[in-house]
């Protein structure tokens, strides 16, 4: 497999995969990545139970959010990104075997085409590996709290403009 090199990183080429809208059978894995990365991240506080995310991702999310997902060729989700109605991303994450893959920018892209006037979302100032993909990904720090959020962590909010579009 080859590599492709970005922000002095070996990203290797992601293996096949698609992007496709959610459905609701989907929603549980998502809570699961979701799960993990919670797990794995030393500095997040686990504000809710394993089950209370799963359930949130099947009843709220699924009904409430434009969701897609990323699939691999086993057809196991491997990621997803939530929107709202006025276009901020209330979730995107990636399974850890479908990270640093390109599977992140083709989803965020996707993201990008299904709003073109432009997106904007948070990210908490600890989580300094998200905040060089999104500005990367051409978005721009907007503002900053000192944990205006129920994990209390201080967060920054990014917004993106599409090329030529009013700010």
């Amino acid at each position: 497999m080859g590599t492709k090199h970005s922000d002095s990183k070996a990203v290797q080429e992601a293996p096949p995969f698609k992007i496709r809208r959610a459905q609701r059978q989907d929603m549980a894995r998502c809570g699961e990545i979701l799960n993990g990365w919670i797990d794995e991240t030393p500095w997040m506080p686990r504000v809710h139970s394993h089950e209370d995310v799963v359930r949130y991702h099947t009843d709220f999310v699924f009904d409430n959010r434009a969701v897609l997902v990323a699939e691999n060729d086993g057809n196991e989700v491997q990621g997803f990104a939530a929107t709202s109605a006025d276009a901020v991303v209330t979730g995107f994450y990636l399974a850890p075997e479908a990270r640093n893959k390109g599977i992140g920018h083709q989803l965020l892209s996707r993201v990008k085409q299904a709003n073109p006037s432009g997106l904007g979302l948070w990210t908490f100032v600890a989580n300094t590996g998200a905040q060089r993909f999104y500005e990367r990904e051409g978005f721009s720090e907007q503002r900053r709290t000192d944990g205006d959020n129920e994990e209390n962590l201080p967060d920054i909010l990014y917004s993106w403009q599409p090329e030529g579009a009013a700010t």
